[in-house]
């Protein structure tokens, strides 16, 4: 997407006038999955049954299932990886902490 200047006034794109779609984290992505479930449902279910209405309510049910299905991974993957980013501080913390001390895992590692 095109860079913004700080000083431009955009307010971006919201969803319904709710859901900022750029500052909220995996909306985009799930809004884009979603449109694709929705239209693999929806035109699945015509081919098979040639009920239109039926139809646009498979594809309604393909976009919040697909929508929530990526929204919940994303959102998941991205806490996992704030865990894993956490871990991998508090570790290089505490190497420079322990460093050439008595409690020094590496120390006890060279010694024995």
């Amino acid at each position: 997407m095109a860079e913004q200047e700080p000083g431009s006034k955009n307010q971006g794109v919201k969803l319904l006038g709710i859901l900022d779609v750029e500052k909220t984290p995996c909306a985009r992505e799930a809004i884009l999955h979603g449109a694709g479930g929705s239209a693999v449902a929806g035109l699945v279910h015509f081919l098979a049954t040639s009920r239109v209405k039926r139809s646009f309510h498979a594809g309604m049910a393909g976009f919040m299932i697909t929508t929530m299905a990526s929204w919940f991974y994303c959102r998941y993957n991205n806490a996992r990886l704030r865990v894993q980013q956490k871990m991998i501080q508090d570790g290089i913390k505490n190497k420079v902490i322990y460093e050439g001390t008595s409690h020094d895992p590496t120390r006890k590692a060279r010694d024995q």
